[in-house]
């Protein structure tokens, strides 16, 4: 009898969301948080993107290696200052806000600041390490001048008075920590630069193939990272799609277990619009801010599993067939140097042999105000319930429709993992529907086993990096290596010698 109903069931998403760290203690009045009283890694996560700027402190227990989140401060990057007499605007971000070097980097030190104060933790004594990133590339004209871009986001640090080693990674085991030198590996291993056991996809020219290229590595290692808290071997090799209000990611190659060098290539870049596209059917409805307003202001990021989900009506079909109509996911041309707005460098991509597939609305987001249209009549029409589900099913199919290009190119073996971050991937019931699509394609045997939901992705995946950088092992539990291989540490330490 239960076999008759399992048929009728539907896959659950593993879906990662962020616990607080634990307390250590007995008794009222004597708890403490755990990283207080035990050797704890904590690493702030500076992010600023198009729609929000974060900072998330992370704390990873070395005894363990599992990550918590201890705190986070979140703003709107709209209300970024505007720019002073005599700075220059050096870009904006995808709603047109104006930003300039001095109004990022104060920002920055007032979102580190706060975050730190809200903890009750110190930026001089409790904090380890810092990773900057950012997702505002629309108004730049290639991946190179990110760097700029970063420039500004460490002098924002800087000023709320991080100390620059604090940002790079230490000469020696030595210059660590105490209390976390026990748990370094940096005398027996170099860092290459590789983050969770996974090169950079650099071309063959030596220049970064898309602008939020860092995007991608942090994305692909909080997928790691995520899928500790699950069943879920979430190694090489693999697919990650960060759903911010861009798209980023990364997909990774198979690496024999005997190979000497044991890291994993990146084969594959996702790069283009997420989340921009339903804040734009949003933006339609009047119910948030016009040119700024997201789907976040309307509907949060917060994930929805179980109970009764609705099926898919004739009108939602309708919608979601029209919109995507107008949303392009491909190969990106090697004639394209921008897609959906991010400078890219296709042309050196294909000549690499690295797989970029790019999301975009009509070219370069020209599609924007056909989407407000639509979202207009949905509003009208139907209300805001009815907007919600299309939103859903408009986002999950735009997530199949990425794994499908890998799927063409051959990128998805059976042993692959596929994760997914962002708030346009993991919010409302896109998980549960993305889910489901990935279970119709027959690309696992058994799906629950592959696919992982992660939330806060890009912090978690600093936490990583911050790890990787200070060579902080945990081989019991590794990151690196194969789907069902065992630990690389003993490779990384030959090529060391």
């Amino acid at each position: 009898m239960c076999a008759f109903f399992d048929r009728f069931k539907k896959p659950t998403p593993n879906i990662v969301e962020s616990p607080p760290p634990p307390v250590s203690g007995q008794g009222a009045g004597l708890q403490k948080p755990e990283y207080r009283v035990k050797p704890y890694f904590i690493v702030a996560s500076v992010e600023m993107g198009n729609t929000t700027t974060k900072c998330i402190l992370t704390g990873t227990n070395m005894e363990t290696g599992r990550s918590y989140i201890i705190h986070k401060t979140v703003s709107m990057s709209r209300d970024v200052r505007l720019p002073k007499p005599g700075e220059e605007v050096f870009g904006t971000t995808l709603v047109g806000t104006p930003i300039t070097k001095e109004s990022v980097a104060e920002l920055v030190r007032d979102t580190l600041i706060k975050c730190h104060k809200d903890a009750g933790l110190s930026i001089q004594d409790d904090l380890d390490f810092v990773v900057r990133s950012t997702g505002v590339v629309a108004a730049m004209d290639s991946p190179d001048q990110v760097g700029d871009f970063v420039k500004s986001l460490a002098n924002g640090c800087l000023m709320a008075g991080v100390p620059p080693k604090k940002m790079t990674p230490p000469m020696s085991k030595e210059n660590l920590p105490k209390k976390l030198q026990a748990f370094s590996f940096a005398d027996k291993v170099t860092f290459c630069g590789t983050v969770a056991g996974v090169t950079p996809p650099i071309g063959s020219s030596g220049v970064e193939l898309v602008a939020n290229e860092m995007e991608g590595e942090l994305a692909m290692a909080g997928m790691k990272e995520g899928a500790k808290w699950t069943s879920v071997d979430f190694r090489n090799p693999c697919l990650s799609i960060d759903f911010g209000t861009t798209l980023d990611g990364r997909i990774t190659g198979y690496v024999d277990p005997k190979a000497e060098y044991p890291f994993a290539r990146t084969i594959g870049n996702f790069c283009g619009l997420a989340g921009a596209i339903p804040d734009a059917i949003v933006r339609g409805t009047g119910l948030v801010e016009e040119g700024k307003g997201t789907a976040l202001d309307l509907f949060g990021e917060k994930s929805i599993v179980g109970g009764l989900s609705r099926k898919k009506t004739a009108i939602v079909l309708e919608y979601e067939r029209q919109i995507h109509e107008n949303i392009d996911i491909r190969i990106v041309p090697p004639d394209r140097n921008h897609f959906g707005k991010v400078p890219v460098c296709a042309d050196i991509a294909m000549k690499s042999g690295i797989a970029m597939i790019g999301c975009d609305c009509g070219r370069d987001y020209s599609g924007e105000d056909i989407l407000e249209e639509i979202g207009a009549d949905i509003y009208r029409n139907h209300g805001k319930d009815v907007l919600t589900q299309i939103i859903d099913h408009v986002c999950a199919r735009m997530a199949l429709r990425l794994v499908d290009v890998a799927a063409e190119e051959n990128l998805i073996p059976p042993n692959a993992s596929i994760g997914f971050t962002g708030r346009a991937a993991i919010s409302g019931r896109k998980p549960e529907i993305i889910m489901e699509g990935i279970t119709a394609r027959g690309l696992f045997e058994k799906p629950d086993d592959h696919v992982i939901f992660v939330d806060d992705g890009l912090a978690r995946g600093a936490a990583l990096m911050g790890r990787c950088m200070l060579s902080l092992g945990k081989p019991k539990e590794p990151i690196g290596g194969v789907r069902g291989g065992p630990c690389i540490m003993n490779r990384r330490m030959k090529i060391g010698k």
